[in-house]
């Protein structure tokens, strides 16, 4: 809005910095627009409508704000009140009082969990003083919001939400190559698990085979928990306490699939053992189907427990989550397959 003569009813604008892209905003100011629709308590219901028709023509216009002398937010007036007031009924007579409002400052993932609970088309934007800064759209922290989710796939294998597809290879390389590293680092740990068994598997080669199946049940269900879990954190829906309900959920799920999934499993390593000629097929299929059961249920509990922890250290969950599940993962199923196998078998 252009500056306006005195008797004008309409209020100044506050100055707004340019809207950013929602991928690089951090709080709610920086996807702030101007204030619009700010009027003075005393303006009346014709005099605030003659104002709208002007401005209606060039801004979409959701509420009416109003502001004292000093710009202070007083109240929010929702159109359906002006159309049924009169002419001569002031604003500060039909406004809403109790007006909820963001700090200019508000951290947006904490404006993301407001805004999925309240759903407001538009939010006003207040300094420390209570000013009326600016305004921010629903639709526009939603649409943040949306980036934040699609983004958690990329940086739970290492992509940052900043990589676009056109973004230089020198920079792509920059960002992802740490995370392998570390990824390499973790995997060293899982390989000195199946050392600790290298005699068992120079006696029982045939458990080589059904190394990766363990490993890949596994992974799975702990990134399914995961996948729960960052999106219950993503929404604020995940509150203290829901957290042991959650650990306790994902681990009976883990346990319930590993049964599940070690029924069909050993069967198959009972099969495949007696094919091959092996001494004790069915001890085989049980130790698959028990190893299947526990290292599904410590993936599940993982899957839960380690973006929480992260959280909680200052780590970013969705990065570094699927790194340390994966070596929880690889440690649990080969660990107890292994383990069980060298304590029945040999």
């Amino acid at each position: 809005m252009t500056d306006q003569p005195a008797e004008t009813p309409a209020a100044q604008p506050a100055e707004a910095p340019a809207v950013q892209f929602a991928a690089d905003a951090e709080t709610v100011g920086d996807l702030m627009s101007p204030a619009l629709a700010v009027f003075r308590p005393e303006v009346t219901v014709a005099e605030a409508t003659e104002a709208l028709r002007e401005l209606t023509r060039a801004a979409v216009v959701t509420y009416c704000y109003v502001t004292n002398e000093e710009g202070r937010l007083l109240g929010v007036v929702v159109m359906r009140d002006m159309l049924l007031a009169t002419p001569e009924t002031r604003l500060d007579a039909i406004m809403l009082r109790d007006v909820f409002s963001f700090p200019r400052d508000c951290k947006l993932e904490d404006a993301l969990k407001t805004a999925a609970a309240k759903h407001f088309p538009v939010y006003p934007i207040c300094d420390a003083d209570g000013r009326l800064a600016g305004l921010v759209r629903g639709e526009e922290l939603f649409r943040n919001q949306a980036i934040e989710i699609s983004a958690q796939s990329g940086k739970m294998v290492g992509v940052d939400k900043e990589e676009r597809l056109a973004t230089p290879l020198g920079r792509s390389l920059k960002l992802r190559h740490p995370w392998l590293q570390i990824n390499l680092l973790t995997a060293f740990v899982a390989a000195a698990v199946v050392g600790v068994f290298e005699n068992t598997l120079q006696q029982l080669v045939i458990l080589a085979v059904f190394l990766p199946v363990m490993a890949g049940q596994t992974g799975n269900t702990g990134c399914q928990a995961l996948a729960v879990t960052l999106r219950g954190m993503t929404l604020g829906e995940l509150k203290p306490e829901f957290v042991s309900r959650l650990v306790a959920k994902e681990g009976l799920l883990g346990l319930c699939n590993g049964l599940l999934v070690g029924i069909t499993a050993g069967l198959g390593m009972a099969f495949y053992a007696y094919q091959q000629g092996e001494a004790q097929p069915v001890v085989m299929g049980l130790v698959v189907l028990f190893a299947m059961i526990v290292s599904c249920t410590v993936a599940g509990i993982s899957g839960a427990l380690i973006p929480l922890a992260l959280k909680r250290f200052g780590a970013d969950p969705a990065t570094a989550s699927s790194i340390f599940l994966t070596t929880a993962s690889d440690v649990a199923s080969m660990g107890v397959f292994l383990g069980l196998a060298t304590i029945l078998l040999i």
